[in-house]
């Protein structure tokens, strides 16, 4: 045991991602398994995540020094490194393939979502600025949420209720898709385009657009794709200052 101890804390961030990879695995286990794909993966993952941060300290599981590998693994350093990763796999020049109300869809989907997210965590009564902007930031999708709590200095208790609404917004937009894509004629690339750029929630887009119509799938991700980065363009930035005019 004392050689295991000392093999860990030697390779605590190797063990966080044996930790996180084992968690993923699972949680799309259950989801395949036992919600037939109705929930993501991802959004049980991280929901998952989150009961297990509680059991932590303030660093959550990463007080633990079984666990201390988290503390990096979770840091802003990595969070940033994927959010680039992400946008990164995206062509700018492929979204003139939505036209006009690609991008359109894109901006109102980031602003509305935003400031509905804001001013729900207003009615919670979280009145500061900087709170209710890392909310409605969150309600854009749970990658944004942290990016902006973080760039505000916000406590980890407002960023964790960011994710939480991103999650619920995925887990939303996965149900909610197959049963209400006939009224919404969601039936094409350029709905679908339109679509992801209004929800912007990839993994909820992907799931409720491979549940209606797997072909429909590349469009929707590929402007949800661009939701997150200009979510975390916006946010933190032109948004949150125009916030501070209201409240």
């Amino acid at each position: 045991m004392e050689v295991f101890d000392q093999l860990l804390a030697k390779n605590g961030l190797i063990f966080a991602f044996l930790l996180v990879g084992l968690l993923i695995y699972f949680s799309y286990a259950v989801s395949k398994y036992l919600f037939k794909g109705r929930i993501p993966g991802v959004a049980i993952a991280v929901l998952s995540a989150l009961v297990l941060a509680f059991f932590g300290g303030e660093k959550g599981l990463a007080d633990y020094p079984l666990f201390a590998g988290l503390a990096i693994l979770g840091s802003s350093m990595f969070r940033d490194f994927t959010v680039v990763a992400t946008a990164m796999g995206a062509q700018l020049s492929k979204i003139k393939a939505a036209g006009a109300a690609g991008v359109v869809a894109l901006f109102a989907g980031v602003i509305v979502t935003f400031y509905v997210g804001a001013i729900m965590a207003y009615f919670m009564g979280y009145t500061d600025v900087k709170s209710m902007a890392t909310i409605g930031a969150g309600a854009c999708t749970y990658i944004v949420g942290p990016v902006t709590g973080s760039a505000l200095g916000v406590s980890s208790d407002v960023i964790a209720i960011s994710i939480a609404a991103g999650v619920v917004k995925t887990i939303v937009a996965t149900v909610g898709t197959p049963l209400l894509a006939k009224y919404m004629k969601l039936d094409n690339a350029k709905t679908a385009l339109v679509f992801g750029g209004l929800i912007g929630t990839t993994s909820g887009v992907t799931a409720g657009l491979a549940a209606t119509n797997p072909k429909l799938v590349p469009y929707g991700a590929f402007t949800a794709t661009f939701y997150t980065g200009l979510g975390c363009l916006l946010c933190p930035s032109i948004l949150f200052i125009t916030l501070t005019w209201f409240f």
